[in-house]
């Protein structure tokens, strides 16, 4: 690619939880990404309406408050009908494995628990946009 990669962390509902988004956000861009952060209480229509307008190749969604299981079909859902099909959607937060593996299905992508090295995440998007975003 001839620029660096471009993702847009969010916070999705009513989780107030920031500072590992922050974190994250801060590792990418010590990566060499171009980092966007949506900030508190963005709804999902909100976080795929800005990774469109920002044209971003990946979206990573902090979640701690449990609703993973809502959140991300919604998001995925919205990015499908939006032809949002080769932006990757990855994420962590507090995800319990078995719903890992049924986000999954649905095309969510690797998903990170706390304490995942920051450098395995940046990796991995990495990785993913070099073999799915040529252009």
């Amino acid at each position: 690619m001839n620029r660096p990669v471009r993702v847009l962390v969010a916070k999705v509902g009513l989780d107030g939880h920031d500072r590992g988004a922050k974190v994250i956000a801060t590792a990418l861009r010590d990566a060499g990404m171009e980092v966007i952060y949506t900030g508190l209480r963005q709804t999902p229509e909100m976080v795929v309406n800005a990774a469109l307008q920002e044209d971003v190749d990946a979206i990573g969604i902090s979640i701690l408050s449990g609703a993973h299981m809502t959140v991300f079909p919604k998001v995925m859902a919205i990015m499908k009908e939006k032809g949002m099909n080769d932006v990757l959607v990855t994420g962590g937060g507090i995800i319990p494995e078995e719903d890992m593996k049924a986000l999954h299905e649905i095309g969510v992508g690797k998903l990170f628990a706390p304490g995942a090295a920051t450098g395995d995440i940046a990796l991995y998007i990495n990785d993913w946009v070099s073999l799915n975003r040529n252009f």
